[in-house]
């Protein structure tokens, strides 16, 4: 037989290899093949591992979220409305604090980090709410003086107490280290605030409080910043006082005496 030879208008001819690959039967053309056993498992672990991290590097953030007080000892504080009264109140739980501070390092117990990190973050917000106090006390130009002198002699101590936690350098200092730092800054900044003189810090106070109305006043509209002056003028006004028809010397329920 005579080889055909394909003419110009004939279709070409396509030659099909038998070794060409079926596709599987089980896939559509929308699915993705089966990913490597063993890619997915070292996907899970670091996603795992991940998570891990995640949860180690929050955890003393939940600390933040916690009371520094406990229910009983706010409600000692809402009962004494004297400042030198609170601030003396605010010393004995400072000083509760350090003690169990003292007494977990004194153990050498598992998991003690977690109570000594709590307790340091009791006691800085603990001498922040005394530093609220005297601030307020003396932007109303109350005596403290009484106060102050106790915040001061627990102060002196507390510093010491901690600057000596610091120097020992515990085994596990590494978990609280910032905290601790934290309370001997927060320590020392309140006590030289209470060297200071109450007049000049009252002055500075005052200073404060004014720059800052003023600024919240820039923020809001001319028409309610003149309502607010026109009520606080009103309630610095001075009441009237209600004229009697009694003369002078006679009291509601005397006897009058006839005329003659």
């Amino acid at each position: 037989m005579r080889n055909q030879v394909p003419s110009a208008n004939s279709a070409p001819l396509v030659c099909k290899s038998t070794n060409t690959p079926q596709p599987n039967r089980w896939l559509t053309k929308h699915s993705q093949p089966v990913a490597n056993p063993t890619a997915v498992l070292l996907t899970l672990a670091n996603i795992l591992a991940a998570l891990l991290l995640f949860v180690s590097s929050t955890a003393p953030s939940h600390a933040q979220d916690r009371d520094f007080l406990t229910p009983n000892e706010v409600d000692q504080i809402r009962e004494v409305q004297d400042p030198n009264e609170r601030l003396t109140l605010y010393v004995k739980f400072a000083r509760q604090r350090m003690d169990l501070i003292q007494q977990y390092l004194a153990k050498d117990k598992p998991g003690r980090s977690v109570f000594i990190h709590n307790y340091l973050d009791d006691y800085t917000k603990i001498i922040e709410a005394i530093d609220s106090v005297s601030d307020d006390a003396l932007l109303h130009h109350k005596d403290i003086d009484a106060g102050t002198i106790a915040v001061l002699n627990a102060e002196h101590e507390f510093l010491d107490k901690l600057n000596k936690i610091q120097d020992s350098e515990p085994k596990d200092l590494d978990r609280y280290k910032f905290l601790l730092s934290e309370a001997i800054d927060t320590t020392s900044d309140s006590q030289e605030m209470g060297k200071e003189d109450s007049a000049k810090r009252g002055a500075a106070l005052e200073a404060a409080d004014s720059k800052e109305k003023k600024d919240r006043e820039a923020l809001m509209p001319a028409k309610e910043v003149k309502e607010r002056k026109k009520d606080a003028a009103a309630q610095d006004e001075p009441v009237r006082k209600i004229p009697s028809l009694l003369k002078p010397g006679e009291e509601i329920g005397q006897p009058v005496k006839p005329q003659n």
